[in-house]
């Protein structure tokens, strides 16, 4: 019988296999001249959008899309963490409810401190 660490190092093998493979195949094709090499200036070129990039290639972001994305991962978090709740919500009774009320509060607690802020104003 396996025990839990026999497990995770059977794991941890199975990620370092997988890591091994990915890396070694394209070399192994490579070495045997199966990949195709023929680099050229067009192909080692940057292609972005099929037009020769001018002026400035570093953009300055404004922070805000990163305040968006946040939002949206805590969004996430709370459809990932309600789902199985919703789905055992019967088995939980009333405490698996004033849990689920306590992190729907400290999550609307978080979107209200951004509204006031104003992070969630597009300019």
């Amino acid at each position: 019988m396996l025990t839990n660490y026999a497990y995770i190092a059977f794991y941890l093998v199975a990620c370092i296999l997988l890591a091994v493979v990915a890396l070694g195949v394209p070399i192994i094709l490579r070495l045997l001249k199966i990949s195709p090499s023929k680099p050229n200036k067009v192909k080692t070129d940057t292609y972005e959008c099929g037009m020769e990039t001018t002026g400035r290639s570093w953009v300055q972001f404004n922070f805000r899309y990163y305040v968006y994305a946040l939002m949206l991962i805590a969004l996430d978090v709370l459809v990932v963490f309600l789902y199985p709740w919703a789905a055992q919500i019967k088995e939980l009774g009333a405490s698996g409810f004033v849990a689920v009320l306590v992190f729907i509060f400290i999550v609307v607690i978080g979107y209200f401190y951004a509204w006031r802020k104003r992070m969630l104003e597009w300019r």
